[in-house]
């Protein structure tokens, strides 16, 4: 399945999203029966949660559109550009180096050149130091040229419109403007397999800094790899944990990763209090949100499909709780949009009897009904 290029400034100007459509704080109660006090709950929301991909959004180099490189992915730079707008959250990776350093970067490998020749080094196998040689530096000295290898084998130098140097999750604490949130994604490579002991290992790394460093900021936790997720929601009980799945648009070995249905039962088995699921898995799937719902679990997605305004504003109304998104300038002020108070009041009139469809005009409907085969092509 691949994903057309369609950018919100595309969409007809005719079908605005609601005023009351806008972002949420996560609050910190004491739940009857349930978390501890203290314990951040996302169990109660009633607005919509926006964050932002790598921080401004992910680097596509292979992209024609110049916002898919503007600013360095999961930098100092992007995540505090990311800060300054109307967004509740800034979603990054984390990975833990061979010496034990929480650093901020997505990718499992990492390439330069040498001599014309392309060199790939696994980042888990690289010490701090050896990392931060890569790129830009931070005394403006001449890092090693910085490369990447797109999912069909395709390389690109990582040139951006604004470059920044790569930084270390204790770096993100001290550094990024508050309040905005962080949803730390534990990374790990899906072609390995990892021992209790090491994923507990790189765990532990991880919430050393963020107990030492987190102070009052907004913290959950994501990861595809079900393991990594249920074990993080066992070594502690402060922060929220979500299960990354991409609802079966790639088959795993791991048969945990590969439907909806099986990440319902990730989270109730390990106690997770949510998922972030991959938005196409929601559209082919839309009953998967009742039963998720029936499961006392929120439902987050991610995917391009999300930087338009319209696909995010249909989930709102599905019942979707919040969305990553790479486009965070244009979706954050697509759901802002107050231009229509006759929607304003069907969308409360909505919320308060879940029973009651939303009534669309003709018009409206139609180009809902025919945005998804436009934007989502088979192969």
């Amino acid at each position: 399945m691949a994903v057309k290029a369609v950018h919100v400034s595309d969409v007809p100007r005719k079908f605005h999203v609601d005023s009351d459509f806008k972002r949420v704080s996560f609050s910190v109660v004491l739940k009857e029966g349930g978390e501890r006090e203290g314990e951040e709950t996302i169990g109660s929301i009633t607005k919509f949660v926006v964050m932002g991909h790598r921080g401004s959004g992910m680097n596509m180099l292979q992209s024609p559109d110049p916002r898919m490189k503007s600013l360095k992915e999961n930098s100092l730079l992007s995540f505090n550009a990311a800060a300054k707008l109307p967004l509740d959250f800034i979603e990054f990776d984390v990975q833990v180096t061979k010496d034990d350093c929480p650093v901020i970067f997505h990718d499992n490998f990492i390439f330069t050149q040498q001599q014309g020749v392309l060199v790939e080094k696994r980042v888990t196998d690289l010490t701090l130091q050896e990392l931060l040689s890569y790129g830009p530096q931070k005394d403006e000295g001449v890092g090693k040229p910085l490369f990447r290898k797109t999912k069909d084998g395709r390389v690109f130098e990582w040139k951006v419109e604004q470059d920044d140097c790569f930084c270390t999750l204790e770096e993100a604490f001290n550094k990024v403007e508050s309040p905005v949130g962080f949803n730390i994604e534990l990374k790990f490579d899906d072609q390995l397999v990892y021992t209790k002991q090491q994923l507990t290992h790189s765990l532990d790394v991880i919430l050393k800094v963020v107990h030492e460093h987190a102070g009052d900021r907004r913290i959950m936790f994501s990861s595809f790899q079900p393991d990594a997720a249920q074990l993080m929601r066992k070594l502690q009980q402060k922060y929220h944990v979500f299960f990354l799945t991409n609802g079966g648009s790639e088959i795993y070995t791991d048969t945990r990763r590969n439907s909806l249905e099986e990440a319902i039962h990730v989270c109730l088995e390990g106690g997770l209090q949510g998922i972030v699921s991959e938005v196409k898995a929601i559209f082919r799937n839309p009953g998967a949100i009742a039963r998720i719902k029936e499961a006392k679990l929120s439902l987050f997605t991610y995917g391009q499909l999300n930087n338009v305004g319209e696909v995010v504003y249909m989930q709102h109304l599905m019942g979707v709780e919040g969305v990553i998104v790479d486009l965070v300038d244009e979706i954050t002020r697509a759901i802002s949009d107050n231009d229509s108070d006759k929607k304003v009041d069907q969308l409360r009139k909505f919320q308060r009897n879940t029973t009651l469809p939303p009534q669309f005009s003709k018009e409206e409907l139609s180009f809902l009904l025919n945005l998804m085969p436009q934007l989502m092509v088979n192969h």
